[in-house]
């Protein structure tokens, strides 16, 4: 989810040839109820961000993890050993 408009989102996506929607959250309601947003550190400047952090949520809508540590290159991995 991002706080990027679904227009930002729908271009992105085309661009990028993803085969799922992104979702979108440009008042940042969702967001900060997942407590995905808050101060950050950047040259010295501190400024409000969204953290890059997921979570396994079931079919129930119950977190199962949070990944509070995300590594792009691993990440995918680290959620298909969870899934078993």
């Amino acid at each position: 989810m991002s706080s990027d408009s679904v227009k930002a989102q729908k271009n992105f996506a085309t661009k990028q040839v993803f085969q799922f929607q992104l979702l979108s959250d440009p008042e940042k309601d969702t967001i900060r109820s997942y407590h995905a947003i808050g101060m950050k550190k950047m040259y010295g400047r501190e400024y409000e961000g969204i953290f890059r952090i997921a979570y396994l949520i079931d079919e129930k809508g119950k977190v199962e993890k949070a990944y509070e540590k995300i590594s792009p290159k691993t990440f995918a991995g680290e959620v298909l050993l969870d899934l078993g």
